[in-house]
């Protein structure tokens, strides 16, 4: 017999808590053993005990990965006083938590739970990544406000994005029946990339290789490596009479 939404989602709130736990046992007043037991049977629940058992075996890299994603915030924000307050204070923490969970999920051809976990912790922080983005190591998010990165996205390692930006498509195809295919219709990042706030970067383009992508920029094309791509500069008009246009 299926569960209902109410009985899925408090197994996954469950899960999650001890999840948290588990990357963060240092913070955590739940014995290491509990939460992995815990994990396992909330999971067992709404997915199968054999998804809990695979899941369990990639938690380790799950733990890594988001380790890893706490220290470049660290070394990317000069505001932070320690690594309690990423962990407890930080909304990107959240949603990379919830987003590598979901990723390993997705990867076990577990249906819907990642897009749950994922839609939750877009509702909690307004970071939206779907599950089925390859996201690499030591990935920065500072403040995080409106980030949407799209399915078919590809992120390499130690890239850093700020608040409003969008890896987007740009069109869509569509079969005879007039469905849409899915295809990669989203970007390429390379490692060390940066794209500051507000920028729209759209289609399957790739960013090359420590390229900066400035703020609030539409690109459509791809950039070799440690290309510098910015806006126009600002044009001032000045009024003798003190009105605007």
């Amino acid at each position: 017999m299926s569960l209902s939404l109410n009985q899925t989602i408090g197994h996954l709130k469950k899960m999650m808590a001890r999840v948290k736990d588990s990357v963060f046992p240092q913070y955590s007043d739940t014995l290491p053993e509990q939460a992995l037991q815990d994990i396992r049977a909330e999971l067992s629940a709404v997915a199968s005990p054999e998804v809990a058992s695979a899941f369990l075996e990639r938690l380790p890299a799950v733990r890594s990965l988001v380790l890893g994603d706490v220290d470049a915030i660290a070394h990317n924000d000069p505001a932070v006083r320690s690594y309690q307050e990423i962990v407890y204070c930080y909304p990107a923490v959240t949603a990379m938590l919830y987003y590598r969970t979901a990723h390993e999920l997705y990867l076990l051809d577990v249906p819907i739970i990642p897009r749950m976990l994922t839609e939750y912790a877009h509702g909690v922080t307004g970071i939206d990544i779907h599950p089925a983005a390859q996201i690499g190591e030591r990935f920065a998010i500072d403040h995080g406000t409106g980030i949407v990165i799209g399915a078919t996205s590809i992120i390499g390692n130690d890239v850093t994005l700020y608040q409003g930006v969008t890896l987007g498509a740009k069109s869509f195809s569509y079969d005879a029946d007039g469905h849409p295919v899915d295809l990669p219709r989203h970007p390429i990042l390379e490692d060390g990339v940066t794209v500051y706030s507000n920028a729209s970067i759209l289609g399957r383009i790739t960013i090359g290789e420590g390229s900066v992508i400035g703020g609030n920029v539409w690109l459509t094309h791809s950039v070799p490596p440690r290309s510098r791509i910015l806006q126009g500069k600002t044009q001032e008009q000045h009024f003798s009479d003190g009105a605007g246009i």
